[in-house]
C-alpha cells in the first residue's frame, strides 16, 4: 500500500521491489524471459522517438524517479490494450495508440499500468492466487457436499481480488494524473468511448450488448460502465483548464497513424471501425481518415457500400490530390461497380504517383 501523502503531492516512492524468496525469483525469471521474447519480436516498433515520446510522457505523469525501474516496448496490435510485469516490463499494444485522444489519456493509461508496478500487484496476486489454490486442494481433499462450494468461493475470491486491483490502479493513475497537472477527465472519456466501440462491435456481429450486465464471476476487471462511472466521479472537482496535451500527442502519431489504421481494418470489425473512424475525425475527416473509410466499404465488398468507397476515396484525393492509396482504392472500386474507364484512369494516376509500387506489375494485367 501507498504511504499518506498531503493533498497535491505524492507519496515517498520506494523504489523498485527486489525479489526475495524463491518462488519471488522464480517470477521475477518468468517476467525477464517474457520481455526477452517480446524485445526480440518482430511485432516490436523499435523507433526511437515513438519510444521516446512515450516514455516522457510516462516520467511527466508518474515522476522521474518513478519512471526510472520501467521499460516500455510497443507492440503491434489493433487491441486496446496494455499490461505490466512485476521485473518493470510494459507492454503498450498499438491499439490503445490508435484510440487514444491526447497526453492525458496516454498518462492515464501508462499511468495505470505502472501503478500495477509500484502496488506489487502482480506479486501480490501470485500469492493470493497461490494459497487459494492451497485451499481448494485442502476442501477437496476433506470431501464432504461443502467441498465444491468452497472451491468455488475460492475461485470466485480470486476473481474478485483482480478487480479490485484494477480500481486501485485506476484510482492511483487518477491521483497521478492530478498531481501532474493532466485532465482527470480524459480516462473516464477514454472508457466512454472504448464502451460505445464495443456495443458497435457487437451489433455489428448480431450480439448483444453486454454494457449493463453485472461483473461476471470469472471478469478479471470491472465492466467499462463501472470503471467509466468512478473515473469521472474522481475527476468530478479538479479545476477547469487542466492540459491534455491534444497538439503534442497528435504530432507523435502522424507518422504511425495510416499503419495503426491499416492494422485496425485487418481485424474484421466493421461495425467498431466505423465508429472509431467517426471518433478520430471528430475535428475532421483528413485524407488519411477519409481512405481507410474507402478501404473499409470496399473490403466489406457489398455492392451498395462500392458507391460509398468510391466517394470517400474521391473526397480523399479531393484534399490531396497526390494520395497515392486513395487513387489505387477508387480504381478498384470503380472497377469492380463496372466503371472501368474511370477505374482505370485512376490506376494509371496511381502508378504515376507511385512507379515503383510493389502491386505494379498485377495492376498493369487490368490496365492491359
Amino acid at each position: 500500500m501507498l504511504a499518506v501523502a498531503t493533498p497535491g503531492e505524492l507519496p515517498p516512492y520506494a523504489g523498485a521491489y527486489q525479489p526475495q524468496t524463491k518462488d519471488e525469483r522464480g517470477l521475477w525469471m518468468q517476467s525477464d524471459e517474457e520481455e526477452r521474447i517480446v524485445r526480440d519480436s518482430a511485432f516490436v516498433i523499435r523507433d526511437a522517438a515513438l519510444n521516446a515520446y512515450l516514455r516522457d510522457v510516462l516520467c511527466r505523469a508518474v515522476g522521474t524517479a518513478r519512471c526510472e525501474g520501467v521499460r516500455i516496448h510497443i507492440v503491434r496490435d489493433a487491441a486496446f490494450n496494455a499490461n505490466m510485469s512485476p521485473n518493470g516490463f510494459m507492454r503498450v499494444f498499438t491499439g490503445a495508440l490508435l484510440r487514444i485522444r491526447d497526453e492525458a489519456e496516454l498518462a492515464s493509461m501508462l499511468g495505470h499500468e505502472f501503478a500495477h508496478f509500484e502496488l506489487r500487484h502482480t506479486l501480490v496476486g501470485f500469492k493470493q492466487e497461490r494459497h487459494a489454490h492451497n485451499l481448494a486442494i485442502w476442501a477437496g481433499l476433506l470431501g464432504g457436499g461443502s467441498a465444491i462450494g468452497v472451491q468455488l468461493a475460492l475461485i470466485g475470491s480470486t476473481y474478485e481480488f483482480s478487480r479490485a486491483q484494477e480500481t486501485e490502479a485506476d484510482m492511483l493513475s487518477s491521483r497521478f494524473l492530478e498531481v501532474a497537472g493532466f485532465d482527470r477527465q480524459c480516462a473516464a472519456d477514454l472508457w466512454q468511448r472504448i464502451a460505445d466501440e464495443t456495443d458497435e462491435t457487437a451489433r455489428g456481429r448480431r450480439q448483444r450488448s453486454q454494457r449493463y450486465d453485472p461483473v461476471g464471476f470469472l471478469a478479471t476487471h470491472p465492466t467499462n460502465l463501472t470503471r467509466m462511472r468512478y473515473l469521472a466521479a474522481a475527476a468530478a472537482d479538479q479545476p477547469s483548464g487542466r492540459r491534455t496535451g491534444q497538439e503534442a500527442y497528435r504530432a507523435a502519431m502522424k507518422p504511425w497513424r495510416a499503419l495503426l489504421l491499416a492494422d485496425q481494418l485487418k481485424r474484421n470489425d466493421f461495425a467498431g471501425t466505423e465508429y472509431l473512424l467517426g471518433q478520430l475525425a471528430q475535428d475532421g475527416w483528413t485524407e488519411e481518415l477519409l481512405f481507410a473509410r474507402g478501404e473499409l466499404y470496399r473490403l466489406r465488398r457489398h455492392p451498395r457500400d462500392l458507391v460509398a468507397a468510391a466517394r470517400f476515396y474521391t473526397d480523399a484525393i479531393a484534399l490531396d490530390p497526390k494520395h497515392a492509396e486513395s487513387q489505387r482504392g477508387l480504381g478498384l472500386a470503380l472497377l469492380r461497380s463496372g466503371e472501368v474507364e474511370r477505374g482505370r484512369l485512376a490506376l494509371r494516376r496511381y502508378l504515376e504517383l507511385v512507379p515503383a509500387a510493389s502491386d505494379a506489375p498485377m495492376l498493369a494485367t487490368l490496365l492491359s
